[in-house]
């Protein structure tokens, strides 16, 4: 098996990505507790090594001894540098100084610096190729491709939809390679490169047309809003509690067209009143597209338009998790709070697979010049 080390790892969905396309995930670095406790539930990451430690007091000696590498050992350091301070969505991201932005990407080059790993995977949100956020993006750039560190460096925005996710969320994405590997890789052809989309949104490409909530969801059990399903054979199928307020108003919105927008003006809430914008808030999903960006508000109905798209409830921890791609052995807490942190900050699955499996055709290629 290929080796991987996951730093900022969450709750494990790039480690889990990886591991569904071969690779054996040795180390795990994650900060948050909570996050890592769910990490050590899983079943696939028993032989994993998980250091709930802050990434500043990590060194790559550290990550070599639990590594134990051999002579030409070839494996990927994959990171998703905690991103809130990047994003579109954070308004006050302009007055955050430039040293603070950039401390954990920073954090994520150091290690890759002290251990000069093969192969780089690295995710973020679309905010990191901003304006404001320009600079330290190309500062970071420049030095994975200088001389001391000689990267070949692929990046871009790609939709998850695109690669069989069943939401609409786009994400930076960025593959890196060494230099010298690369030079291996040209001599077979090869172009190393970011993942090739598998669907579009009707298909007309001839890829698969994008997935649907109902696709993801459409087969699990009604709930009510607070409800467990208590039947053993699927787990997590819970939903936060509703107000008879909050229910009410769903129905009518539902009634409506699934957006807030079509209140009476006695539902309306004041800072609605006075603020036209995010009219996700309170709205209902549609079956038949993809789901809007799971966030870690997703289990709650007030956050987003995270209203189930039949039941007059917020979606499940389960379904939540499934339109993150998920599959349905990676167990979280049933606390609705915990479990909605977790899911809405992981990676997609199924957008960790596609960039997986791109960067093991590169080691796959490379591996024969070594044997």
């Amino acid at each position: 098996m290929i080796k991987a080390i996951d730093i900022f790892s969450g709750c494990g969905g790039v480690s889990k990505g990886l591991t569904m396309e071969g690779f054996q995930v040795v180390c795990a670095i994650e900060i948050e507790s909570d996050a890592v406790s769910t990490f050590k539930s899983q079943k696939c990451f028993k032989k994993c090594t998980v250091l709930n430690k802050d990434i500043h007091d990590v060194s790559g000696t550290e990550i070599f001894e639990i590594l134990d590498l051999k002579t030409n050992e070839l494996y990927l350091l994959a990171g998703c540098p905690p991103c809130q301070k990047f994003s579109y969505q954070n308004r006050g991201r302009k007055l955050i100084p430039e040293e603070e932005r950039k401390e954990l990407l920073f954090q994520f080059l150091r290690i890759i610096e002290e251990i000069k790993p093969p192969f780089i995977l690295m995710e973020n949100v679309p905010g990191i190729l901003s304006k404001d956020n320009k600079k330290i993006l190309d500062e970071f750039i420049d030095r994975l491709r200088n001389r001391k560190n000689n990267y070949k460096i692929e990046y871009g925005i790609l939709n998850a939809a695109d690669y069989g996710v069943p939401q609409s969320r786009k994400r930076f994405v960025l593959h890196a390679v060494r230099k010298d590997i690369d030079e291996i890789l040209n001599q077979y052809g090869y172009d190393f490169k970011l993942p090739e989309a598998s669907h579009s949104m009707d298909g007309a490409d001839g890829n698969c047309k994008w997935r649907t909530v109902k696709d993801a969801i459409g087969d699990l059990p009604p709930l009510k809003a607070g409800q467990l399903y208590e039947d053993e054979a699927i787990k997590n199928h819970k939903s936060s509690n509703l107000s008879d307020k909050n229910i009410n108003k769903m129905k009518k919105i539902r009634r409506g067209g699934g957006t807030r927008t079509c209140l009476p003006k006695e539902d309306v809430l004041p800072c609605h009143k006075k603020h036209s914008g995010h009219k996700d808030v309170y709205g209902i999903m549609d079956f038949n597209k993809p789901a809007p960006t799971i966030t870690g508000g997703c289990l709650s109905y007030s956050k987003g338009r995270f209203g189930h798209p039949i039941d007059n409830r917020a979606i499940s921890i389960r379904e939540a998790a499934r339109l993150q791609t998920f599959p349905d052995d990676f167990l979280f807490s049933n606390s609705t709070t915990k479990a909605g942190l977790q899911i809405g900050n992981a990676v997609p699955i199924d957008l960790v697979r596609a960039s997986a499996r791109e960067i093991k055709k590169s080691i796959q290629l490379v591996e024969k010049n070594f044997q």
